[in-house]
């Protein structure tokens, strides 16, 4: 019988029955209970997603630092193609570091490509936002959703979603998030991009000089969220004049035991193996959660909408 048919009826059975499917396994050319090689190995888990999956919520998938095509990488992609088993997200951000090394076709192939070919394949769109180690040729590449720009915006549901390239803060780009903030009026507004405007990382640490420029701008316009990557980690920060700023980095690199013990900043950090951040928000509530590549959960929650907060902080 053809495999592919197999396969097919396996999952159909699987889903009628109520059982668990690795299908990362299926993808591998394994069995769920073997390696490649026919050898025994333990069967995943079941992915434990805490989030409400609410109707008409706006979903996705939060990951930085990812273009190495590492088997780390691959690992953490799996992860990221079982959850959505769970919790079918509708597309992901890209903080940045998109690309390490090379950016020749063979490299957007093995780096990207072929890590995440299933998510792809489902019609989950990645949006892009450029790191130091990017080329600014990448915003002509169809899966990043760039359309050409190194900033942009693109708007799912009540949420509006600003992507900037921290790499050069210009007087042209930031004349042009002051004009595109102040006539949104989307209930959430998102800023995400490279470089952290507050970490508790050794290596770098807060981008003060970035910071400087954008912080008024967000506080101005009433952004309420902001994420960035650079540090090898995860770090969730202490509100800062009202915003939730989320550093989630470790998606293809991991910097073990960089993150500052006893940092003011720090409401939680994670920095002991590769993550990514699953996102909900509905009405004026922002749910997530964040899985380590095991699978495990380190940090999860809820956060509001914060207009009436941002009055005080003013």
């Amino acid at each position: 019988m053809d495999r592919t048919f197999t396969n097919f009826l396996a999952l159909v059975l699987a889903v009628f029955l109520g059982i668990t499917v690795d299908v990362t396994a299926q993808r591998r050319g394994t069995n769920g209970t073997g390696n490649a090689n026919g050898n025994k190995v333990a069967a995943p888990a079941p992915l434990k997603v805490t989030l409400p999956l609410k109707k008409d919520s706006v979903r996705f998938v939060l990951i930085g630092d990812t273009g190495t095509g590492t088997d780390q990488q691959q690992q953490l992609a799996d992860l990221l193609l079982r959850s959505r088993q769970s919790f079918p997200f509708e597309f992901v951000l890209m903080v940045g570091d998109n690309l390490y090394g090379g950016e020749k076709p063979a490299d957007y192939k093995s780096k990207f490509e072929d890590v995440y070919r299933p998510l792809i394949d489902q019609q989950v769109k990645f949006y892009a936002a450029l790191g130091n180690h990017d080329e600014p040729a990448q915003r002509f590449y169809e899966h990043f959703n760039m359309e050409g720009k190194e900033y942009y915006r693109f708007t799912s549901g009540n949420v509006a979603f600003y992507a900037l390239n921290s790499n050069y803060m210009d007087k042209k780009q930031v004349d042009w998030l002051q004009s595109e903030l102040a006539k949104d009026r989307s209930e959430w507004k998102i800023a995400f991009f490279h470089h952290p405007p507050y970490s508790s990382g050794g290596k770098h640490g807060s981008d003060t000089s970035l910071r400087k420029v954008v912080e008024p701008i967000f506080v101005q316009h009433n952004v309420n969220v902001v994420l960035a990557g650079h540090e090898h980690f995860y770090e969730r920060i202490k509100p800062q004049k009202g915003i939730f700023y989320f550093i989630s980095g470790a998606g293809g690199k991991l910097r073990r035991g960089d993150v500052k013990k006893g940092s003011p900043l720090t409401a939680k950090a994670y920095d002991q193996d590769m993550s990514f951040m699953l996102v909900e928000i509905s009405k004026d509530s922002m749910y997530f959660q964040v899985l380590s590549r095991t699978g495990q959960t380190v940090d999860s929650g809820v956060l509001p909408r914060q207009q009436s907060q941002r009055a005080a902080v003013q």
